[in-house]
This record gives C-alpha cells, structure tokens and sequence, in this order.
C-alpha cells in the first residue's frame, strides 16, 4: 500500500473531493462571506476591522515571539548533528537544488512581496518606522526604511513557513503513515484523537479558509494591477471586463500548473519565473542606480541586523495602533496564516533533503534572496523619489501600491519595456502562489500526497471565481477577505506553537534512527 493510500485509510478521507468536514466548513465560509459582502459589504469590513484590530492588540506580541522563537529553534537544530538527518527516507532529492530552492521560492514571495517589493521600503523612506528617528525623506533614512522591510519579508517571516513544522510532517507522513494535513502537526501531542475526531477536520478547514484568504487577496489584486497597468501603458479601458479576463489568463495559468504536478507545471512556472526575475534583477543592478543601490543594500542589511531585535519586539507602547494593525502585526498574521500549508509544500517538496539544508533553503537563503529584491526595487523608488524623478507621496500615503510599482518601472532605464516585464513577472509570480496553493489545498482536503488533478483545479478555479465576485463587488471586498487571515492566524498560530518542542523532538527521533546520534 503506497503512503498516500496509507495515510487515507487510516484517516478515513473519503476518495473524490475528500473530506466533508474541509470541504463544507471551507466552502460554506467562503460562499457566506461572499453573501453577506453582497448584502452589506459596509457591516462585513467593520466586523473584519474589528476582529483585525482585536487580534493584532492582544495577539500581537504572542506572534511577535513565536516567530522568533521559532528562527532561533530552527537555526539551533539546522547546526545541531539531528541537522545531517535526510528527511522522508530517500537516497537523493527528487529534483535538483535550483528547482527546488526555485519552487520555494516563488511559492511565498508572491503572496504579496511582488506588491510590496516596489513601494513598501519607499513607503518607509518617506514615513520613517517607529524604532528609528532619522528625518523621513532624508539620506539617513534609507537604510533605516530598507532594513523595516527586511524584517517584514526577512528570517524570522520565512522560518515560521515550515522550518520546524515540515520536519514534523516529514517524520509523521513517511514514518507513521499520516496524511500531509495541517492536523498532523498536532499528533506528535495528541496521537489518533486528533486524526480521527471531527476537531482535526475543523483545524484543517480554518487553515485552508486562512490560505484561501491570503491567495485570493493577491489573485484579485494582481487583476486590479494588470488592469491599471495596461491602461496607463496601452491606454486599454480600466474596470471589471478588462480585471475579469485577467482573472481569466491568470487562472488559466496557474491552474494548469497545478493539475500538471509538481514535477511538471509548478517546477517549469517557478524556474522560468526566477530566470526572468534574475534578467530583471541584473538588468537594473548595471543600468539603474547601480552605485545607490550596493551602498544602500549594505546599509540597509546592516541596520536589519543590528536592529534585529527592537524591530521584530516593537510594541504599540512605542510604535501607533495602526502602525502595527498594518505593517508588523498584519504581515507576521499573514505568515502565520500561511504556515501550515505552507509547511505542508515543503515537507512535500523536499524529501530527500537534509534538515539542515532544509532549514537554511528556507529560513537564510530565501530570506537573504528576499532582501535583495526589495532593494533592487524599492531601492530604486527611494533613489528615484530622492532625485525628484518621481514623486510617490501621496499614492503611497493612500496605500497605491499598484501605481508605485508601475511608476517606479516606468522611471527605470527602457521605462516602457521594464513596466511591461515586471507586470508579466508579478502575473507569473502570483500564478505560482496559485499553482502550488491549489495542490496543497487539496492535499489537506484528500489526506493524499498526489491529490486527484479535477481536485486541484476545483480549488484553483474557487479561488479564482472567489476573487472574481469579489472584484465585481469592489475593491474593497479583495481587501476585507485579506484582512481575514489576520483573525484566522488566531487558531492558526495555536496549530503551529507545538512544534518549538516537537520540531526539534522529531528532527532527533529522526536522526536516532538514520544512526546519527543516540
């Protein structure tokens, strides 16, 4: 009997669309709040606002210090001799190091790096962060705005995706026959109990609602992007019709990855997507600003580190409510949200890969590749806005992120061709979330590591028809679903507590019994 089969039986996952309990909880939440948005969008948003607001005061400070807890367990595990462990009982990887680190890659930058990357350290340029004091719009305050968004998109953001976690679902999956779902983070504390009882399908269908939030977030907003650049640029009509074909092309393009597989659609889509994003990279690195940018990166990265620990502690005793309601808090919920299924990818992605190579893939190298990118963009916006080539004040003071990033591309060397290119690498970069978020999704509701492809193209094409209503509700309705998943990383963060003990404690049964230590 192969492990997939295994991990069904002893689940009991029905074949097909899979579990009632994910399927039922997670649909019946989605049509809901696509209802009730319908009826009265206005009540909706205040509720969301409301629970947003709630969670990020009283929560706040809990996730600011699991996500650390969790980079510092999982650097002292990667370096500890449990790190030499091989994950998933394999000889060899199943794919090569670039495909891999490819994959991880484009499977979480483009939940929402691809918006920010442009305007968010311009944003923090132009309005300087709590923990510093340097005058906003000045040259001192360009590391200080580059090193805030490091750590939004830096270490500890990446370490919480999986770092502790996938090793718990790698040695519960191929060692104990237990289905890739987020209720088997939880069995290493509760054994069968939670497999079998109806508590385990509802954990698993609160984490599918928190991605399903945080995926359409991007798939609607990419749609709203596309739409606005295509109008600035070839003077096509802005509004729902253009925003709906979009839709269209985009699912079209991830779904099709997703039923094609791992090995196949999501492996091509994500090597191209980093090939394209390397040429952009390079390409503004020689003919943009290029001496501003290496000094800038430098600077930057040396405040994030020496600034570490204020930045990632901030509290609302020190920075405004709504400061933290929407940068810190509301990224660390997004990331926490994504987390289990998240964890879920990797564990299936990188069997035969060691816990250590695992854990620095994911939370040093992908974190550093992060920094990187924020600089090659949004570094380029601070030097343009610095020169007076543009002039992002008031978009970004409105949170216009679609118009800085289109502006700023604009402003580089061959303006017309980059704004171009990089809409069809923020098109592509979000299709990767999509692919990889509707296979993982539907391993959650199958209990199957190899989910049936109607099944993942069902998931792709909710998703996609989810941002579809929304879009024709308005933009605002994208919005209030997004603000979600900081109330769903509620429950969330509470799945993925455990694994600051039971990470490590599986990452050594697994050593013990590869002969590694005693």
């Amino acid at each position: 009997m192969s492990q997939s089969t295994a991990a069904e039986a002893r689940t009991g996952v029905n074949a097909g669309f899979g579990d009632p309990w994910v399927l039922g909880l997670s649909g019946g939440f989605i049509i809901a709040f696509l209802v009730f948005a319908l009826i009265d969008l206005g009540q909706v948003q205040s509720l969301v606002d409301s629970g947003h607001a709630l969670a990020a005061q009283y929560l706040g400070s809990f996730w600011q210090l699991l996500l650390l807890a969790t980079f510092f367990t999982a650097i002292g595990v990667a370096i500890s001799p449990a790190g030499s462990a091989v994950m998933g009982d394999l000889d060899k990887p199943e794919m090569s190091t670039f495909k891999w680190v490819s994959i991880i890659m484009c499977t979480l930058l483009a939940g929402g790096g691809v918006f920010f990357a442009a305007g968010e350290p311009l944003y923090h340029f132009l309005e300087t962060p709590p923990v510093f004091d340097a005058e906003a719009g000045s040259q001192a305050a360009v590391a200080p705005a580059l090193a805030q968004s490091f750590m939004h998109w830096g270490f500890l953001a990446w370490a919480i995706l999986g770092a502790l976690t996938s090793i718990v679902l790698v040695q519960a999956h191929y060692r104990y026959g237990k289905p890739l779902q987020p209720r088997t983070l939880l069995y290493p504390l509760f054994g069968e109990r939670v497999m079998r009882n109806p508590v385990g399908g509802i954990i698993d269908a609160v984490c599918v609602v928190s991605v399903v939030a945080g995926t359409v977030g991007p798939i609607g907003f990419l749609a709203t992007q596309v739409s606005f650049g295509a109008n600035t640029l070839f003077g096509l009509p802005e509004g729902f019709v253009t925003q709906f074909g979009i839709l269209l092309v985009l699912a079209a393009i991830y779904v099709t990855s997703a039923v094609t597989g791992i090995h196949k659609g999501i492996q091509m889509l994500s090597r191209f997507n980093v090939f394209l994003a390397l040429g952009i990279g390079a390409f503004i690195l020689l003919f943009g600003p290029t001496l501003f940018l290496v000094n800038s990166y430098l600077q930057g990265f040396g405040t994030y580190i020496n600034d570490f620990l204020p930045m990632a502690t901030v509290t609302s005793e020190t920075a405004p409510d709504w400061w933290m309601q929407w940068w810190t808090v509301f990224f660390f919920a997004w990331f926490l949200g994504y987390g289990p299924l998240m964890a879920m990818f990797i564990a299936r992605i990188s069997r035969g890969r060691t816990i250590r190579q695992m854990i620095i893939a994911l939370a040093v190298a992908a974190p550093i590749a992060s920094t990187v990118w924020f600089t090659l963009l949004g570094g380029s916006g601070i030097y343009y806005q610095l020169t007076g080539a543009i002039d992002l004040a008031e978009p970004l003071a409105n949170f216009q992120f679609d118009v800085a990033t289109l502006t700023i591309a604009q402003a580089l060397p061959l303006g017309g061709l980059m704004a171009v290119l990089i809409l069809i690498l923020t098109t592509i970069f979000v299709a990767t979330t999509g692919d990889s978020m509707s296979y993982t999704i539907s391993m959650v509701a199958t209990g199957d590591q190899e989910p049936h492809p109607a099944v993942r193209a069902f998931w792709g094409i909710a998703m996609a028809l989810t941002a579809g209503v929304l879009l024709f509700m308005g933009e605002g309705s994208i919005s209030a679903l997004q603000q979600f998943i900081v109330v769903t990383a509620v429950p969330v963060s509470l799945v993925l507590l455990p694994s600051l003990y039971t990470g490590p404690k599986m990452a050594y049964a697994m050593a013990r019994e590869q002969g590694l230590v005693r």
